[in-house]
């Protein structure tokens, strides 16, 4: 795994085992607080509270099996196979408890996968998407935030408002990535409550939802609730705006290769240095002013007409959004487009199968540094090669394969190719795989040029944030242009 035996930091599988010491060790009070005990510069935790509990579970676990695991300062930077061994049975317990069952019944309450050998050929695909188990398993990473939001989007396809709610307040209050999710869950349900009337049903659900999501919110942060500074303190963890646009994702070095990542902010540092031409707060209103208008029509359209179909939609949109334009990415984000991606590969298998090809691609600079490339190039074609044959996607590239439809008749006698339309779609998806291919051999095989060092990996960032880019515009229309009431229950 990345840093493994290499001091100070370690990587972040140090980053989960420190938490577990910090948050077994320390009262809770100084679990976000930097002290003499607590070195916030050595993976302070920068996760909300759900995370720091769950580290908690691990740790009291963890010093049953093996005290020198947990012990305050003398286990930094402890490394050893039966821990190791301990830290993946984690995660994949974490898996086996809240994300593997969310998919399975997700799957099997679909209306168009009613038969169950439809419905586990969909959990199948989605349970093998690369992108989740290479970061999960190789990278120390709990799926408990994805599972949580999934559990919430099953129970609001079966009308269950508050249950979802409480499900997706969980999901935030573990990840407050989540937040690339919020705003499709806010706008449905808010959609939902217009519909149903304002000055009746409409208003009684609004109320119990919002006092639903201050009761658990209220949960989630109750032994920090007693002081205002302790909550100032881990909300300025949470959101560290003073780092800058680019903590995650500078083009700076020379000699050394940062993270890359594939959205629009990295991509055009390599055009333009934007870290030193705008100032860092205008960096900040920049991104959010852009976040902001990319996000717009989704939520408008998903408040004036709310329906299951569009909320599913809108979950990548958003999410895609926020990852392209937001403040702070991470390349792991990805994943938080992915799985609302997987929840649609049911209904546009061809799409859903490119995208997420493209999202394990734009991991691969941090894959290679992880040691992952042989998982990498294992999973990734066999999750191909299990989509080719579940869903037979090279098949399923027409307008309405695509729910295009709608769209192509709104186009119909400006764009006279739009008939070799399949035809061009999968030209481009076997020309995407053949280039996201050979950049792979060459990131793993090929010596970069002296002059560019980070040549590979700048390439797969540009590449996967082109994709993107042509992804978020696909997602929109798709969105936009669906018929009101398309196989959606009537919300009344």
């Amino acid at each position: 795994f990345l840093g493994a035996g290499k001091p100070p930091m370690y990587g972040d599988y140090e980053a989960q085992r420190h938490w577990q010491e910090i948050t077994y060790n320390l009262p809770i009070r100084q679990w976000y607080f930097n002290t003499s005990d607590n070195n916030l510069l050595y993976w302070g935790l920068d996760y909300p509270p759900l995370t720091a509990y769950h580290s908690f579970v691990c740790a009291y676990i963890a010093k049953l099996i093996n005290p020198d695991w947990v012990a305050l300062h003398t286990s930094r930077g402890h490394e050893s196979q039966p821990h190791k061994l301990f830290m993946r049975t984690t995660v994949f317990v974490a898996d086996l408890l809240v994300y593997i069952p969310a998919v399975i019944f997700y799957c099997f309450s679909l209306k168009e996968t009613s038969a169950k050998k439809k419905a586990s050929t969909c959990a199948l695909c989605i349970l093998l998407y690369p992108g989740l188990i290479l970061i999960d398993h190789g990278h120390f990473q709990y799926p408990l935030s994805l599972g949580l939001a999934l559990w919430a989007v099953l129970c609001l396809s079966h009308d269950w408002d508050l249950l979802g709610s409480v499900a997706f307040c969980l999901a935030l209050n573990y990840k407050q990535m989540e937040l690339y999710h919020s705003l499709p869950f806010f706008c449905y349900l808010l959609g939902k409550c217009f519909k149903k009337g304002l000055k009746g049903k409409g208003l009684v659900l609004l109320a119990k939802l919002a006092g639903t999501v201050l009761l658990s919110f209220a949960a989630c942060w109750l032994p920090f609730g007693t002081d205002v500074e302790q909550i100032m303190q881990v909300l300025r963890r949470l959101f560290p705006i003073d780092r800058g646009l680019f903590e995650a994702c500078m083009f700076s070095s020379p000699t050394h290769c940062p993270d890359k990542v594939a959205n629009i902010w990295c991509s055009l540092s390599v055009l333009i240095k934007i870290k030193n031409v705008i100032s860092p707060r205008t960096q900040l209103k920049l991104s959010f002013a852009v976040t902001f208008l990319s996000l717009l029509p989704a939520c408008i359209k998903l408040t004036v007409q709310p329906s299951l179909r569009g909320f599913k939609f809108a979950l990548v949109s958003c999410a895609l959004s926020f990852f392209l334009f937001s403040f702070q990415v991470h390349e792991k984000s990805i994943l938080l487009v992915s799985v609302p991606v997987c929840l649609v590969i049911n209904e546009i298998p061809f799409m859903a199968t490119w995208f997420l090809l493209v999202s394990t691609f734009s991991l691969l600079p941090l894959l290679l540094k992880d040691g992952l490339l042989l998982p990498y190039a294992v999973t990734a074609p066999a999750f191909l090669a299990v989509c080719l044959a579940s869903f037979s996607i090279l098949e399923k590239t027409s307008a309405e394969d695509l729910q295009l439809k709608a769209f192509s008749l709104s186009l119909k006698g400006y764009l006279s190719w739009f008939k070799a339309f399949p035809r061009i779609v999968r030209s481009l998806f076997l020309l995407s795989l053949a280039l996201m291919g050979t950049l792979s051999v060459l990131s793993a095989a090929a010596p970069p040029p002296q002059r560019f060092p980070d040549l590979f990996p700048v390439a797969v960032a540009v590449v996967s944030c082109l994709h993107f880019l042509l992804f978020l515009v696909y997602f929109n229309v798709v969105l936009l242009w669906d018929s009101k009431n398309r196989g959606q229950k009537k919300i009344s």
